[in-house]
């Protein structure tokens, strides 16, 4: 089993992870307008999240527009919505069962149950950093093939923001901090697999006196029984003499 100094530093990655999904989730530059052409001495910078977009104004002002209608939007942003949302979930999800499979913690039941829950809490840290990988590979291919067509005019190209890195290196947060969970219980398993609730001291003293005391009561009893009939005899008799 891996030490407990590893499984700490994947709950902190792990906790990154979630962190980064979140925000990156919230973020509202998953793509930014390309400074290209004459979008260079343009006095606008547009950003387009998965849940607005908004315009910076070289004045200093700054607009946001939610988007509502869910069916309009196009498919990759649709699906890197859901994506998102079920990564951060089961990102939580496994930090509370990583909390009771912790080797450091009282909590969580005994070896067995522990190792049962850094698998679980393992596995859900993986399939999360499988789903916030998805949608941003899949939105940055989307920026990129757009930038490339050149049927696209240039004041409506864009390129991957801030959002979309984040999105990466949380996915790798979250990838390393589930594998290291998921092989703390891959070695060999040695000792009692559930911890052992001992009486106190001065009770286990006692119970092993009394132990002590009915092995030599049994011990004095099969004795007695395995002597023979001429010994248990208390009279006399004239055939001995004869």
């Amino acid at each position: 089993m891996a030490s407990t100094g590893m499984q700490i530093f994947g709950f902190v990655l792990a906790l990154l992870g979630i962190m980064g999904a979140m925000v990156a989730t919230l973020l509202p530059n998953w793509k930014v307008s390309a400074d290209v052409g004459s979008n260079i001495i343009t006095a606008i910078s547009q950003m387009q999240g998965l849940w607005m977009d908004c315009t910076w104004y070289s004045t200093g002002m700054f607009s946001c527009t939610l988007k509502y209608s869910v069916l309009s939007l196009p498919a990759y942003l649709q699906t890197a919505r859901t994506t998102m949302v079920l990564c951060c979930v089961l990102a939580a999800m496994g930090l509370c069962l990583a909390s009771l499979g912790l080797k450091c913690t009282r909590w969580g039941g005994g070896r067995r149950s522990k190792r049962h829950a850094a698998i679980a809490s393992g596995g859900c840290f993986v399939t999360a950093g499988f789903l916030c990988l998805v949608p941003a590979s899949w939105f940055t291919n989307e920026v990129i093939t757009n930038f490339l067509d050149s049927s696209v005019p240039e004041s409506n190209k864009f390129e991957p923001g801030g959002a979309v890195y984040v999105a990466f290196v949380s996915a790798g947060f979250l990838f390393v901090g589930g594998s290291i969970f998921c092989m703390s219980c891959s070695g060999k398993r040695h000792g009692p697999q559930d911890l052992v609730l001992l009486p106190p001291p001065d009770k286990l003293l006692l119970q092993q006196q009394q132990q002590q005391l009915l092995q030599q009561q049994q011990e004095l009893q099969h004795q007695y029984c395995s002597l023979s009939p001429l010994d248990n005899k208390t009279g006399y008799s004239l055939q001995d003499y004869v």
